[in-house]
């Protein structure tokens, strides 16, 4: 005991030692104002995290296809996640040297002339704007559309969202005075400035991918005016200053030095240190991301893959899907509601630990994990979930693994997209929930036939906003220097015998969604019927 106590009293005294010796050194602070919570971390000169904290929002309204946010929530858990990272890191405001905000793509939201909120901010989840996009499928404007922007013809994207608001809600229509995303309007309460990074403005489908201006064919389309969204600027962008009362909540100085930054996507892949062509990001939270950072921009001539400019030298290449943890969720709802109600609700770890009872193959069961609707590569919101293959031989612990496997097998159509057009990805850095899953990452790992790289710290868009103010504040305007200041951790390599069992059902699993296009088109209207 006398030995234990003596060994806190060493360690309290190193922290209190370090925490001195930091109090008059740089700090940077990152915010990763993502859809499902607001991260901030706080970091040293050498990119070490010094505290961390994050602030849920108080929900999402949701109707039908719609999927909309209190803005001023936003801002909140901006500021609290922020104050909780400070105060958890114990560094002066006075060093502060740099802060930045990254932003989840593809949000939307209608301010009036006082910068005040004409509609909640419109999340990438929201489907309403679907009609905006089915006349133009197929169409040889959606392939110039593609072409200008790098954004395949989608409902998530701002451009359609702000014509669906054209079509169906003049009175805001007529009265916005400007669109801008949950970031932007952050940003703007933070700074006084409307500005939005490249990133974003790419993923809004309103940018021209290589000319970096907004585009006027895109603008002409929504029948907006140029002047009704943000400036397009650079990662590296810096704005001296903060609101006084914000910067007092927070803990900061001031004038301190506000980085524009990047979009979440962005941040992820220079959080986990994927910021070569050959490096890419394998993302799983409620959604999923397969991508790269390429030093040109990359288009698809069948538009399954996106490319939105990050700064004036780089583009964020490849897929993402609707179906992360949310398809976990599902099942674990489901299972939840079927149960007693005196028995414990289960958990996200107690419905991977069914899957782990299934071997590889779940027995034969295929997945279709489509209860989102689909993006990458097929862009289709009519498609539906389905598993495949059941006989009475099968039970939940068969559904559960094939619905890992499903999941692991839409990030292996993102990474054969990325191969088509001629990207050799040699290393996948993975990020996200499912990193705290070993069977999840094997799953993924065999599906993929690829190792794995976990970088040791986990919520890389946080620390890659923090990077952009670092990078920034240094004067190393150079992305790829990123890299330099993740430290990798843990590896997942492939199972040759899974691998080989997973060739033979993915073949299935791509034979199975291509027989049953037509008729999600059909189940999607038979739905809207039966809601009636």
């Amino acid at each position: 005991m006398a030995k234990d106590r003596l060994m806190s009293l060493i360690l309290k005294f190193t922290i209190s030692g370090n925490r001195l010796a930091m109090a008059h050194s740089d700090w940077f602070i990152g915010i990763d104002l993502g859809t499902g919570s607001c991260k901030s971390v706080v970091v040293d000169e050498q990119a070490r995290v010094l505290g961390f904290s994050s602030a849920e929002y108080s929900g999402v309204q949701a109707q039908d296809r719609w999927q909309e946010q209190d803005p001023k929530e936003l801002l909140k858990a901006a500021i609290d996640s922020a104050s909780g990272a400070v105060t958890a890191s114990g560094v002066q405001p006075q060093t502060c040297a740099g802060l930045s905000i990254g932003g989840a793509l593809h949000s939307v939201m209608a301010l009036d002339a006082h910068g005040d909120p004409l509609t909640g901010v419109i999340t990438w989840a929201d489907g309403r704007a679907v009609e905006q996009t089915k006349s133009l499928k197929g169409l040889p404007l959606a392939d110039q559309l593609y072409r200008e922007t790098g954004c395949p013809v989608h409902g998530m994207y701002p451009l359609y969202k702000v014509m669906w608001l054209r079509d169906k809600r003049r009175d805001v229509f007529d009265r916005a005075w400007r669109y801008a995303s949950a970031k932007e309007y952050v940003l703007a309460k933070l700074t006084g400035e409307y500005l939005v990074d490249y990133c974003l403005a790419a993923g809004s489908a309103l940018l021209h991918t290589r000319t970096l201006r907004w585009n006027p064919l895109c603008l002409e389309m929504a029948a907006i005016r140029e002047n009704q969204l943000s400036a397009p600027c650079s990662p590296f962008t810096v704005h001296r200053g903060l609101n006084p009362e914000f910067a007092r909540e927070i803990g900061v100085r001031e004038n301190v030095p506000v980085v524009v930054g990047s979009s979440d996507a962005a941040n992820s892949n220079l959080g986990a240190g994927a910021v070569h062509a050959w490096q890419a990001t394998c993302m799983v939270g409620t959604s999923g991301a397969f991508r790269v950072i390429s030093p040109r921009p990359i288009l698809d001539e069948k538009a399954r893959s996106w490319c939105y400019a990050v700064d004036e030298g780089h583009w964020l290449v490849g897929g993402a899907i609707n179906n992360g943890g949310v398809a976990l969720s599902w099942l674990r709802d489901c299972l939840n509601q079927a149960a007693s109600p005196a028995r414990p609700g289960l958990s996200f770890e107690d419905v991977i630990g069914l899957a782990v009872a299934a071997k590889a193959g779940a027995g034969g069961v295929i997945c279709l994990p489509f209860f989102a609707g689909e993006r990458s590569p097929n862009y289709n919101l009519n498609a539906r979930a389905l598993f495949f293959g059941m006989t009475l031989e099968h039970g939940v612990s068969h559904l559960a693994r094939a619905l890992l496997e499903g999941i692991a097998f839409r990030f292996r159509t993102l990474k054969e997209v990325l191969t088509d057009v001629g990207v050799d990805v040699k290393e996948i850095l993975a990020s996200g929930g499912f990193t705290k899953s070993p069977l999840w990452l094997q799953v993924m790992s065999d599906a993929l036939d690829r190792e794995l790289r976990i970088p040791t710290w986990g919520e890389t868009s946080a620390l890659g906003a923090a990077l952009w103010a670092l990078l920034s504040v240094r004067g190393e305007e150079a992305l790829e220097k990123a890299g330099n200041f993740v430290e990798l951790g843990d590896s997942c390599r492939p199972n040759p015998e899974s691998v080989e069992i997973y060739n033979r059902i993915y073949s299935v699993f791509v034979q199975l969604y291509q027989s049953l296009e037509k008729s999600f088109d059909d189940v999607s209207e038979l739905q809207k019927t039966l809601k009636r």
